[in-house]
């Protein structure tokens, strides 16, 4: 459905990084130190010393501030020219799509760790959007498993409600089956019980629950930046979640994961099922995720 509103098709990052550093090189060259037949001089080198090109950072379009790999793996996947850094607590990658340069920070779980993430993204990147996106779960009956929602309003569940100032046509959102726009609550854990999540939809007026949106949006406030809170959700309001999901995605190594799911195999071996179901639901959501994610990206000025 998003097909007809993409313009071009990916452009890597590396080719980017090329034509910028070929201008750059092109306006060294034209500066008063070609104009006197020198070679540009660094920190002191004679003239007879090679000459380094430097070129300005690339420009960030959009950055995306997931918290987990599993759910940024899709969108990672249709990125061209992917380069990979370690931060400290948190893996950022850059890519190409559709024209436009991203950054992608896989947070961790949790407000504490999103606020570090988009943090980090904001001060290294300066991108001119930031969309928070990854999984939530549902609190209405509307919104099904591998819905998308499009947050209008971020909810505190202590504090005032955060507006997100974007409009979409009726008429669109009308014609685009599985896309629903309304309220996002940010809690600090997994609500695993379909009873709480019924509870906190009605009073808190929210379509879904997350872990980390909350965080990034207020860091965007702060520093001016355009945002946008974009989830797939994993499981609708009536699905009962796993008790030992909330000590797995806290754990913030690999080894911890597999240790906290060893545990969970040895206390519950029907917990296998269980998991494996749960992956399954990630996989759908991650797909439908990244798929609308790349009709969004060439839209935002």
């Amino acid at each position: 459905m998003w097909q007809s509103l993409l313009k071009q098709w990916v452009m890597g990052a590396a080719r980017d990084r090329l034509q910028q550093a070929a201008s750059a090189a092109a306006k060294a060259a034209a500066g008063p130190a070609a104009s006197r037949g020198q070679e540009p001089n660094q920190a002191g080198l004679d003239n007879s010393s090679t000459p380094i090109a430097v070129s300005e950072p690339s420009v960030c379009h959009v950055g995306l501030v997931f918290a987990l790999s599993m759910e940024a793996g899709s969108l990672v996947d249709r990125l061209s020219g992917v380069l990979r850094t370690q931060g400290a607590g948190f893996v950022v990658r850059e890519g190409g799509l559709a024209g436009r340069r991203l950054v992608i920070v896989e947070s961790g779980v949790g407000m504490q760790a999103a606020a570090r993430g988009v943090k980090a993204l904001l001060a290294g990147h300066k991108p001119r959007w930031v969309i928070s996106a990854g999984f939530a779960g549902g609190l209405d009956d509307k919104v099904r498993k591998g819905d998308i929602v499009m947050a209008n309003e971020v909810i505190d569940p202590g504090g005032p409600r955060l507006a997100i100032d974007f409009k979409i046509d009726p008429q669109v959102l009308a014609q685009t089956p599985r896309l629903h726009v309304g309220g996002l609550l940010t809690t600090d854990r997994v609500i695993t019980r379909a009873a709480e999540k019924r509870k906190l939809g009605v009073t808190h007026r929210a379509l879904a629950v997350d872990m980390e949106t909350l965080a990034v949006a207020r860091a965007c406030q702060a520093e001016k930046v355009r945002f946008l809170a974009i989830r797939a959700i994993s499981d609708s309001v009536d699905q009962e979640l796993p008790r030992d999901v909330d000590r797995l995605v806290k754990k913030k190594s690999m080894a911890g994961r597999l240790g906290a799911a060893a545990g969970a195999i040895v206390n519950r071996p029907s917990s296998i099922k269980d998991m494996w179901q749960l992956k399954e639901d990630a996989l759908v959501a991650s797909n439908r995720l990244a798929a609308f994610l790349a009709g969004i990206v060439p839209q935002l000025d």
